[in-house]
């Protein structure tokens, strides 16, 4: 019975450390403008990362899943969405670990 329980505990552990460790956001675009490129960039660096959408663009009203895991091991984030009409918003330090969807609004 005792080992029933270490093992059972153990595994509590383990789900709960892959689970804090998840870093799929879902980023929502609640603004009137399509979204056209997107970069999340661990707070450690200076520069942008690639852009995640790629040739897509993020729809007005849509949403995308996204895997911000730089392999880093950073939680902490900096968000950047370019938008159709030419401008730029800025999120800084968004923890990915604990944060599962993420809003562009206006």
């Amino acid at each position: 019975m005792k080992s029933s329980f270490i093992a059972l505990a153990l595994l509590a552990i383990s789900v709960t450390s892959t689970v804090a460790l998840d870093r799929r956001v879902q980023i929502n675009n609640k603004t009137s403008y399509d979204i056209v490129r997107f970069h999340a960039s661990n707070t450690g660096t200076r520069s942008w990362e690639e852009d995640v959408l790629g040739k897509d663009i993020l729809r007005s009203g849509e949403s995308v899943l996204v895997n911000i895991d730089d392999g880093t091991g950073y939680c902490r984030y900096d968000f950047l969405a370019v938008f159709d009409d030419g401008d730029e918003v800025v999120s800084s330090d968004n923890n990915v670990c604990e944060l599962s969807e993420f809003d562009f609004t206006e």
